[in-house]
């Protein structure tokens, strides 16, 4: 092996966990705030009618819990629920990989007590002056009226007033693979300038009853639910929006060489990873966040959870082969086309084991003095609450009161090259 082979690092990478400490409001009692929310807008849900419950695909914290929660409430008050899933083109775009993906999340028939009625098959609705046509999922169409149920966070493609949350799932969610093509071929500006403007031809339809928002703390835990009805929707998101960004976990370093992330996923992000932790969007046309600022990105792994789906490797610089032979090809390139944002789902550099991408990640930094790599590792982008830092980044925290340096440096690599377990 020639001494400059960049398949083996020059030297041990040794990093220090550091515990980061965020702002963490909580519910404590999950269902019974749902119930509290539900019966302040009860007036909304008319009894004995036919109400479909919109779920996404989201790794929301405690998902089964608030849904079967939603519908315990609209039992009792003698309507007759069902779940339709609400994630666009998501599940490779077919209702059993809907289904699967609600499944993935603990809500099947027999854990929420009620029937959940997938398809991909769509009602148009009048346009009126938009420039894309306007779909629904039929069988939602066809009810009594729908509660939307989901999680309001800033957005990994785009940001404004709305991003990701109840309009956009009461747009491209309730909308299926349809309306997902609809305003993904006009970009990060028909996510962000036409979404509004079609979730009010929607709400006009007067089919929204109400939504259901969840908001997370740093720590991927529920912070806060609120039942919005459908007159308020639009004024009231963009106010939850931003306590959703308050509550947003960041990387605590600014400038990093090379960032580790053991794993992505579509429970992860809609983008594998989140753009706004890791400061890459990869959208032509759109500016690049100004931080963090990473020079390289090594993935190891790709969830379970996403069934395949490896939407957002092109974020990255190096994979590895373990989550290369994860990757489900046509379910990837079906969320990838439907996007239109094709950077995101182009395969990298693909290394044998962990070190070796990290080893070639380093060397494509250029020159680096030894002991000045600036080099962390994180589990994941939803996750940020311990994290590990070599010696140059701990430097740059070891003085702030929100972060902790715990026990001393340790070595991440097994001796076949494989990361230690986090």
């Amino acid at each position: 092996m020639p001494p400059n082979d960049p398949s083996k690092p020059s030297a041990p990478l040794a990093l220090t966990k550091v515990r980061v400490r965020f702002p963490r409001p909580q519910i404590a009692d999950v269902e019974q705030t749902v119930r509290e929310e539900l019966t302040r807008c009860q007036q909304f849900f008319p009894q004995e009618a036919s109400i479909a419950v919109a779920v996404g695909s989201r790794g929301v914290a405690n998902l089964s819990s608030i849904v079967g929660a939603a519908v315990i409430f609209l039992k009792e008050r003698g309507a007759k629920p069902f779940i339709v899933p609400a994630m666009g083109s998501h599940g490779g775009a077919t209702a059993e990989g809907q289904r699967q993906l609600l499944a993935d999340y603990g809500v099947t028939e027999g854990a929420m007590g009620c029937p959940i009625r997938a398809s991909m098959e769509v009602i148009e609705l009048d346009q009126g002056a938009l420039p894309h046509r306007l779909f629904m999922d039929q069988l939602a169409f066809a009810s009594d009226g729908v509660l939307l149920i989901n999680r309001i966070k800033s957005h990994t493609d785009f940001h404004g007033p709305y991003e990701s949350g109840l309009v956009k799932m009461a747009v491209i969610g309730l909308g299926k693979e349809r309306q997902a093509l609809e305003v993904h071929r006009f970009g990060a500006r028909g996510l962000r300038d036409f979404i509004p403007r079609a979730a009010e031809k929607i709400l006009a339809t007067g089919k929204i009853l109400a939504g259901l928002g969840v908001v997370e703390n740093a720590y991927d835990e529920t912070a806060v639910i609120e039942a919005v009805p459908a007159s308020e929707l639009l004024a009231r998101e963009p106010q939850l929006l931003d306590v959703a960004r308050r509550n947003m976990a960041r990387l605590p370093v600014d400038a990093i060489d090379v960032l580790i992330v053991d794993r992505l996923g579509k429970n992860i992000s809609g983008t594998g990873m989140d753009t706004n932790v890791i400061g890459r969007l990869r959208i032509s046309g759109e500016a690049e966040p100004e931080s963090p600022r990473i020079k390289n990105i090594v993935v190891t792994d790709l969830t379970d959870e996403s069934h395949g789906n490896a939407t957002g490797t092109g974020l990255a610089d190096v994979v590895t082969r373990r989550l290369f032979d994860k990757i489900d090809f046509g379910v990837t390139y079906k969320n990838v086309f439907t996007s239109g944002f094709l950077e995101r789902g182009k395969v990298p550099i693909v290394s044998l084991t962990d070190a070796e991408g990290y080893a070639c990640a380093l060397r494509a930094c250029g020159p680096i003095a030894p002991g000045q790599e600036r080099v962390a590792r994180i589990r994941d982008t939803l996750h940020l609450g311990e994290i590990y830092l070599s010696p140059a980044l701990c430097s740059d925290v070891r003085d702030r009161v929100d972060v902790e340096l715990v026990g001393g440096p340790v070595e991440m690599f097994d001796t076949d090259g494989s990361l230690r377990p986090f």
